[in-house]
């Protein structure tokens, strides 16, 4: 089967971008012909079908560049023509699309259908439905007001940073999509990441219920055969993004209660020096910033916490901190927000605290703590067969290319 891959960048920005590029390595690995298509960037890796890229707003050039930057964030006419250039070229079977909204835009969904080819829309986040794609409003906080119609509270609310302007961008932007590329009426089949993103995305947007869907947790790119257990001495780890929405605040504010405990932040982000300052404002020698880390350094400080820590103060939809923890043994503590529950089960993988409340999180670090040798090495093997259950990638492809193989067959 040859598969298109489409993504607004080529290279490795975020998770969306680590599900775009291990989903092509498995098809590829797989014998399937992986075509890419992506947007222009500086950083974009290298790929055979980089000709067919169209312009970003950061690549672009001329006197016209601001008009162009506001005109293409609604609808990219290069993106469209030179999707269909790779399409009559390459003939791809079925195309997979990642992140596309306000960069590629739907206009790359119309020439999907005008050529018969099925999309598979895979769901990373909450744009389709949610315009600052985060349902949480300009003072931090959750919110679904806009209940997947009413786009003008994005504006009143400045849910995109805090910032009117943008806000009037992006809720424009969901007004213009669901009135000519509905993409209801645009995607062959869903793929969702997790059960809690279905419900909310079918709540707000009822005709998605009528399109096949497949609900998949991200795959993890390698799983032990055995869990290796930290001992009780072991530090608690945050691992990801330093910004508000991560919730890493009230990690600080807990452990700076329970000094007794040890903490590695990390990571970078907008809200780094403010969580150093928090610290240090507490005195609490307990916590230790280490910044970005990746590769193999970052996975022996993984495979040496006692748990991991999920904070979100947002609707998380499958956070691949957990995948990567549990594919070494390692449970977590989970705030009850969004898909988080769904994969740390209470008392079996880590343990569960209410979302936001530091209070919460000290008494979920308590049961950790009084929990024994036993009780711990029992998570720990948990979280390995939880992985091995729902991570597994040859698990994930088989699921994956049978769907694929569903839609291609009704087209």
């Amino acid at each position: 089967m040859k598969i298109l891959e489409i993504n607004v960048f080529n290279y490795k920005k975020g998770g969306s971008e680590a599900v775009y590029f291990n989903t092509t390595k498995l098809l590829a690995e797989h014998g399937h012909e992986v075509v890419n298509f992506a947007l222009k960037w500086s950083e974009n890796l290298p790929s055979k079908f980089d000709k067919y890229f169209p312009e970003s707003k950061e690549t672009r050039s001329g006197v016209l560049r601001p008009i162009k930057n506001i005109l293409t964030y609604f609808y990219h006419p290069e993106a469209a023509a030179k999707l269909e250039k790779l399409i009559l070229a390459e003939k791809p079977d079925i195309a997979q699309v990642h992140l596309i909204w306000g960069q590629l835009t739907p206009s790359i969904l119309s020439v999907l259908k005008k050529h018969k080819i099925p999309a598979v829309l895979t769901i990373h986040d909450y744009r389709l439905v949610c315009p600052a794609f985060l349902f949480r409003n300009g003072k931090g906080e959750v919110c679904e007001q806009c209940q997947g119609k009413h786009f003008t509270k994005c504006i009143s609310n400045a849910c995109c940073k805090g910032s009117k302007g943008l806000s009037v961008m992006m809720a424009a932007e969901q007004y213009f999509r669901n009135t000519f590329f509905n993409p209801a009426k645009y995607v062959t089949g869903l793929l969702y990441v997790s059960d809690f993103s279905k419900s909310i995305h079918e709540k707000y947007m009822p005709a998605l219920k009528e399109l096949p869907s497949l609900q998949l947790y991200n795959m993890a790119q390698n799983i032990d055969n055995a869990s290796e257990y930290a001992n009780n001495d072991s530090y608690f780890l945050y691992f990801g993004r330093l910004s508000s929405e991560k919730g890493v605040g009230t990690v600080i504010d807990a452990f700076s209660r329970r000094q007794e405990l040890k903490l590695i932040v990390v990571g970078t982000g907008p809200e780094e020096n403010a969580l150093k300052e928090l610290a240090a404002s507490r005195h609490a020698d307990n916590i230790k910033f280490v910044g970005y880390k990746s590769g193999a350094e970052l996975e022996n400080i993984v495979r040496g916490a006692k748990m991991i820590l999920v904070p979100s103060e947002c609707y998380e939809n499958n956070p691949m901190t957990i995948i990567e923890a549990y594919s070494f043994g390692i449970p977590a503590i989970g705030a009850r927000i969004g898909g988080v529950p769904e994969i740390v089960v209470e008392g079996k993988t880590g343990f569960q605290f209410e979302s936001g409340n530091p209070e919460s999180l000290c008494a979920a670090l308590d049961k950790a703590a009084k929990s024994n040798e036993t009780a711990f090495k029992e998570m720990s093997e948990n979280a390995l067969a939880f992985a091995k259950e729902n991570f597994e990638k040859e698990q994930y492809y088989s699921k994956l290319i049978k769907f694929f193989e569903s839609l291609v067959n009704k087209s």
